[in-house]
């Protein structure tokens, strides 16, 4: 029963939250939008600018463990 009234609460307050959205505030809401869009961008530019310094430096450890493994299979066999 009480998950039953959760989701239906939960529903109520969706819907509430979206005709406030719409009819009450809607201007409000476009400023609010369109002012998280920004630091949405400058972020989101962040974590990429991030995980493509992360990615290089993978692929350099990657490339100088396997020459380092190349060289230690030539060793071996002489």
């Amino acid at each position: 029963m009480g998950k039953a009234l959760a989701i239906l609460l939960g529903l109520i307050a969706m819907a509430g939250g979206v005709y406030l959205a719409i009819f009450v505030w809607r201007q409000e809401f476009i400023d609010l939008v369109f002012g998280f869009i920004p630091p949405v961008l400058f972020l989101g530019g962040i974590i990429a600018f991030i995980a493509g310094i992360s990615s290089i430096k993978d692929a350099a450890r990657t490339k100088k463990i396997e020459q380092e493994t190349e060289e230690e299979v030539e060793e071996e066999k002489e």
